[in-house]
């Protein structure tokens, strides 16, 4: 019996460490389900990922290329090498993604392409840094600036809003530098700001974006969308190469159709915003906790004083140290108000014992 209490417990509370942690949302998993019911050409050529693919072009309201493949460091890393070559740099935030979690990838696909890191505030890189790396130093020993990489929404759970993507769009364009949109949790952004998907993508000078689906309910599977389709000749066999050419593409493409069609691309991502809001107000009021930063996306970050933190963790809750002394929580497109609750609950009951033991 303690047993199964302690699995229980786990699957509970462990959701908060990320929001990979979630399982496959119903219409994705449908989806997927009537994709396996028929035989389908493979590697793409079949009409569910024609489907997908329109689909995401009626999105974005623009004839763009899409690719799709399996996870979102094979994306970003792909994307960045297509858009470079191996003596360019990419210029990234200190706290991005390509720079902090995806091992080298970037690196490593482009067969030696540098990161550049900026700064910012909030995770957002601000468009003076990037100017200032730019002009840094431009003789043939120094990796020339290529693409600008940004983070929507970011690693600190902030967003780019239309005004500073505008910007750094139009400084790019002025430099000659591309712009490359890590969008794991780009539905998160677009549930926060409320605005076209177009206005913070092509219209703000975005290039190419790899839109995340794994986070937002999906079981696998990022689509690459080359708003310029020039840039994507080709790009079709570096899918290959890299081993994410997927042979029964459909599996992969059908969540996309379906999610993009019904809507839950975006009731997920805004389930998880709500959720996180929750969450952050709710924790707040614990004794010992409280907010880091306001919470803008699925994303809360907490300042918990560390024996309550420890006692936390003893009890199966899961969640991540992150840039100092803060914490990192994360709700997904099936975090519910009773898990809250549940949560809230026994970090009330951790600190009351604290308090008078």
């Amino acid at each position: 019996m303690y047993m199964v209490v302690a699995k229980e417990q786990l699957a509970r509370f462990g959701q908060f460490a990320s929001d990979n942690t979630a399982g496959i949302c119903p219409r994705a998993w449908q989806a997927m389900n009537r994709a396996g019911t028929n035989f389908a050409l493979p590697y793409g050529d079949d009409f569910t990922t024609e489907a997908a693919s329109d689909a995401l072009r009626e999105l974005f309201e623009i004839d763009c290329q899409v690719f799709f493949c399996f996870n979102g460091t094979a994306a970003n890393s792909m994307a960045l090498a297509h858009l470079c070559r191996s003596y360019h740099s990419v210029i990234a935030h200190s706290l991005s993604h390509i720079e902090t979690h995806e091992c080298g990838g970037p690196e490593f696909f482009s067969q030696g392409t540098k990161l550049l890191l900026g700064e910012g505030v909030d995770g957002k890189l601000s468009p003076d840094s990037i100017e200032e790396i730019v002009s840094r130093r431009s003789d043939i020993h120094y990796p020339k600036p290529r693409v600008v990489s940004l983070t929507q929404s970011t690693e600190t759970g902030t967003c780019y809003s239309v005004d500073e993507l505008q910007a750094i769009g139009a400084l790019c364009k002025s430099l000659g530098l591309s712009i490359h949109m890590d969008g794991a949790r780009f539905a998160n952004a677009v549930a926060r700001l409320q605005v076209a998907p177009k206005s913070i993508t092509w219209q703000a000078g975005v290039d190419v974006l790899c839109f995340g689906g794994t986070k937002n309910g999906m079981a696998v599977g990022e689509a690459v969308v080359f708003f310029d389709k020039n840039l994507a000749r080709e790009f079709d066999y570096r899918c290959k190469q890299a081993g994410q050419l997927a042979s029964k593409m459909r599996f992969l493409a059908a969540p996309w159709q379906e999610m993009l069609s019904s809507g839950d691309w975006l009731d997920n991502a805004r389930q998880a915003n709500r959720m996180a809001q929750s969450l952050g107000e709710a924790m707040a009021l614990v004794p010992g906790i409280s907010l880091a930063r306001e919470v803008e996306v699925n994303a809360v970050f907490l300042k918990i004083e560390a024996t309550l933190a420890g006692r936390l963790r003893a009890q199966g809750v899961q969640f991540y140290d992150f840039i100092g002394e803060n914490t990192r929580w994360m709700c997904s497109w099936a975090t519910t108000d009773k898990d809250i609750q549940s949560l809230v609950k026994l970090a009330h009951r951790e600190a009351e014992q604290i308090a008078s033991p």
